[in-house]
C-alpha cells in the first residue's frame, strides 16, 4: 500500500517526486505513461499525473441537436475528442494506481481549473469523494516539501464548486446558442452552417464592435499646428504654439502673419521635479501587457511561456491576480540565489544596499491562492530565446520593486514672439534609482531642452504652419484589450487570453491592433439587435461575482445555474419564435461577411471589379480572379496550403493585391499575388527563410 499523489502535468509529477524523495526516485511506466515511486520519511509514495483536463462536460446521454438542453455530465475527453485519445492511457493508469492506494493527495495547480482537474480524477478515475490537498506556488524543492508536510485535509471545495459551475455555465451558453443559431439557419435558408457564440465571447465582441463602429463613423476635422524654429546661442530648437490644435484657419494664418520674421525672447523658465513611483510586482494581466509592449508577445504566448517557466521551477505560478510579495516567501533567500546567477549578481547586490529589509512596493490587488509572479532564484536550464526574454523581464521587475522612486524633472520655457507664446518642454531623469534595476524595460523618452536664460533674445528662423487632421479613436492592442477585459470583469485571469484567441480563430477580429472584421460586425449586429441579453456585460459580471461567492462559500452552484437557465430559456424561447427570420439574418450576415473577407482588393487590370478568392470547379484548387468576369479575365495563382489574410494596401510595384500566408511552423509570408511582379526577385529568399 502507498500514498498516491496526483499532479496536473507529467513534468510537475517528476518535480514533486524528486523534491519529496529521501534518496532516489524510481521512474516506472505502464500503459505508455510514466509515474514515480519513492520513500518520504520511510513512507511509500507514488506520484502520477493527469495531462491537463482528462474529462469534459457533455450532454447527458447521447449527443443531439435539440435545444434548450441543460442536462450535463462529465465524460472522458477522448470520448468527445478523437485527437485526445492519448488521455485514455492516463485515465487507465490513474485508475490502476488508485485501486492499491491507501490514501490520495491532489497536487494539481492551486486554482479553479486545477481543482476541477483534481476533483474529476478523484471521483471518476479513482472512485473517491475526497482527498488531501497540496498547495504551492512554485515547484521548488523547499516549497514542495513544505506543501506536502502541511497539506490540507480536504480538497478546496470552494474552488472545485466554482470551477464546475463555470464549466456548466460556459457549456449552457456555448451549446445552446450554437444549436439555436445552426437550427435557425437551417430553418431560414435550408443550409447547415455552424455559428457559435459564448457567455463571455459575445459581450467581448460587442464592445470591440462598438469601438470599430466609432472608428468607421469618425469624420476627421482639420486643424493647424504652428511651430517656431529658433536659435539661441548657436543652438537650434523647436517650440510649439501654446494652443496645440487651432481649428480656425484664419486664426492660424493671423498668428503666422504676426510672428513671421520677428525675433522673440525667453519670457519664463520653470523647472518642476516629480517622483516616478517604483513599479509593483507582476500579476498575470500586467505581465501580459508588458510582454506585449516589450516583445510583441500575444497574451496567449506569454501565458504559455510563463507556465513553462513555472514548470521548470524558475518562476512562480503565473495565473494570479495578486500584486503582493509576502514575507513568507523568504525574499532574502531568493535574492541570495539570484546573486549566484551571473546576469543578476550586480543587481542583487544593489537591491541589498538600497533596501536591506527587502520591503517591496506592492499593489492593491490580492489573490487568495497565490502571491504575485516572482523568480524563485533557481538556475534556469536550456531556455530558448523567447523564454529567456520573459524570464529576464520577471527578474528585472522583481528587482525593481525593491528600488527607490526615480526623480524626473520637467523643464518648460515660454518664448514670446510679438506677444504670442510658444512652449518648449522636455522631461529628463534627474535620479535614476529603480530605473537601474529595470533596464532595458523603460518606456519613456529623455527630452532635454537647451540651456536658455530668461529675458534673452531668441532668433526666429522660421514659423511653420502645418495642416493636420484629428485622429479616429485608437484600436485596442492585444495588451490593452486584456486590461480592458479585466476592467469590465469579463472572463478571468486564466481565460482572457483564450477568449481573445477564440475571437481571432473564428474570424471575428484580425491584426495586432485589433480590427473587427465584417463577419464580427455582422454577427454582433444580429445578436445585439435580436438577442441583446447575450451581449449584456452586466449579466456576465454578475455571474463572475456569484462564482467568487461560491468560491468563498457564500453562494451555491444551484443558485447561479438556475439563474442562467432562466435567462437562457427566455432567450431561446424568443429564438424558437423567430427561427426563420433570425436564420435568414444570420446566414445573410455570414454570407456578406464572407464575401468581404474573400475580397483581396481592386483589380489592377480593369479597375472596376474586385480580386476575390475562387475555387476551380475541375480541380478544387483555389485562385484569385476578378469578379468582373467575363468582361475581365484577370486571374492569379494562390498557394494551396495555409490560411490567407488580405492586406489593406496594394503592391507598390504593380498595384495587385498584397496578402499574408500563414503556414504552420513557418513565419508569415507577405507577398504580392501577381507572379510577374518585379518584387518577386526578393520574394523567393523571404519564402525560403
Amino acid at each position: 500500500m502507498y500514498e498516491l499523489i496526483i499532479s496536473e502535468k507529467p513534468q510537475a509529477a517528476e518535480k514533486i517526486a524528486i523534491a519529496l524523495a529521501d534518496s532516489g526516485v524510481k521512474k516506472l511506466r505502464t500503459n505508455n505513461v510514466n509515474y514515480f515511486s519513492l520513500k518520504h520519511k520511510g513512507n511509500d509514495i507514488i506520484v502520477a499525473s493527469a495531462v491537463g483536463h482528462l474529462y469534459i462536460l457533455g450532454e447527458k446521454g447521447g449527443e443531439s441537436w435539440e435545444y434548450p438542453i441543460f442536462e450535463t455530465e462529465w465524460k472522458p475527453i477522448y470520448v468527445v475528442n478523437k485527437e485526445a485519445v492519448y488521455t485514455k492511457d492516463y485515465i487507465k493508469t490513474l485508475t490502476e494506481l488508485g485501486k492499491k492506494a491507501n490514501s490520495v493527495t491532489i497536487a494539481s495547480d492551486f486554482d479553479i481549473e486545477g481543482e476541477v482537474i483534481g476533483l474529476n480524477v478523484l471521483r471518476f478515475a479513482i472512485g473517491r469523494t475526497d482527498a488531501c490537498r497540496m498547495k504551492f506556488s512554485t515547484l521548488t524543492k523547499n516549497e514542495l516539501i513544505k506543501s506536502y508536510e502541511n497539506k490540507l485535509p480536504s480538497i478546496e471545495w470552494g474552488q472545485a464548486k466554482a470551477g464546475e459551475t463555470r464549466h456548466n455555465l460556459d457549456w449552457f451558453y456555448g451549446i445552446n446558442l450554437s444549436r439555436a443559431f445552426t437550427e435557425s439557419i437551417k430553418k431560414g435558408v435550408n443550409q447547415f452552417k455552424v455559428l457559435s457564440s459564448g457567455r463571455v465571447q459575445a459581450p467581448s465582441l460587442h464592445f470591440l464592435a462598438q469601438r470599430e463602429k466609432k472608428i468607421m463613423d469618425f469624420k476627421p476635422e482639420k486643424y493647424w499646428e504652428i511651430l517656431l524654429f529658433a536659435n539661441s546661442l548657436g543652438i537650434d530648437f523647436e517650440a510649439k504654439y501654446e494652443t496645440d490644435k487651432i481649428f480656425e484657419k484664419e486664426t492660424a494664418n493671423k498668428i503666422v502673419e504676426n510672428t513671421t520674421g520677428k525675433n522673440g525672447f525667453v519670457k519664463d523658465i520653470t523647472s518642476k521635479q516629480f517622483k516616478q513611483a517604483v513599479p509593483i510586482p507582476f500579476d498575470l494581466t500586467s505581465l501580459q501587457m508588458e510582454a506585449n509592449t516589450m516583445f510583441s508577445y500575444t497574451p496567449k504566448i506569454t501565458l504559455e511561456i510563463a507556465q513553462k517557466l513555472y514548470i521548470e521551477g524558475v518562476t512562480s505560478y503565473p495565473r494570479t491576480s495578486s500584486q503582493k510579495l509576502p514575507k513568507e516567501l523568504e525574499l532574502d533567500k531568493i535574492i541570495d540565489k539570484l546573486k549566484k546567477q551571473k546576469d543578476y549578481a550586480i543587481l542583487a547586490e544593489k537591491v541589498l544596499k538600497i533596501n536591506p529589509k527587502l520591503k517591496p512596493n506592492e499593489g492593491p490587488k490580492t489573490d487568495p491562492a497565490h502571491p504575485a509572479i516572482y523568480p524563485t532564484g533557481e538556475m534556469p536550464k536550456n531556455l530558448n530565446p523567447q523564454e529567456q526574454k520573459l524570464y529576464d523581464l520577471i527578474c528585472k521587475r522583481f528587482f525593481a520593486v525593491f528600488g527607490k522612486d526615480a526623480i524626473r524633472e520637467t523643464n518648460t520655457a515660454i518664448i514670446d514672439v510679438n506677444s504670442y507664446n510658444f512652449i518648449l518642454k522636455g522631461t529628463r531623469t534627474a535620479q535614476r534609482n529603480w530605473h537601474e534595476l529595470y533596464e532595458p524595460y523603460l518606456k519613456f523618452e529623455e527630452v532635454e531642452i537647451p540651456q536658455l536664460e530668461k529675458g534673452k533674445e531668441i532668433f526666429n528662423k522660421e514659423i511653420k504652419n502645418t495642416e493636420k487632421e484629428t485622429s479616429a479613436p485608437k484600436r485596442y492592442t492585444q495588451a490593452s484589450i486584456i486590461k480592458e477585459l479585466e476592467k469590465r470583469n469579463l472572463g478571468t485571469k486564466a481565460t482572457r487570453a483564450a477568449i481573445l484567441e477564440s475571437l481571432y480563430s473564428r474570424g471575428y477580429i484580425v491584426d495586432k491592433s485589433i480590427k473587427v472584421t465584417e463577419l464580427g460586425l455582422k454577427m454582433d449586429e444580429v445578436i445585439s439587435q435580436e438577442l441583446p441579453i447575450i451581449v449584456d456585460e452586466k449579466l456576465t459580471r454578475e455571474f463572475e461575482e456569484e462564482m467568487q461567492k461560491i468560491r468563498d462559500g457564500k453562494s451555491t452552484p444551484e443558485k447561479i445555474l438556475n439563474t442562467a437557465k432562466e435567462k437562457l430559456m427566455s432567450v431561446l424561447s424568443d429564438v424558437k419564435k423567430k427561427e426563420k427570420e433570425l436564420g435568414i439574418k444570420l446566414a445573410g450576415a455570414n454570407y456578406q461577411a464572407q464575401k468581404e473577407l474573400d475580397k483581396f482588393g481592386k483589380c489592377p487590370v480593369c479597375g472596376v471589379g474586385d480580386i476575390v478568392l475562387r475555387k476551380s470547379h475541375k480541380t478544387n484548387k483555389r485562385f484569385a480572379g476578378c469578379n468582373n468576369y467575363p468582361k475581365c479575365t484577370n486571374i492569379y495563382p494562390l498557394p494551396q496550403e495555409g490560411s490567407i489574410e488580405k492586406l489593406d494596401n496594394p503592391c507598390p510595384e504593380c498595384s495587385a493585391p498584397m496578402i499574408v500566408l500563414n503556414r504552420k511552423g513557418k513565419k508569415p509570408w507577405r507577398f504580392c499575388i501577381n507572379p510577374n511582379c518585379p518584387s518577386k526577385k526578393n520574394e523567393k529568399a523571404e519564402q525560403e527563410s
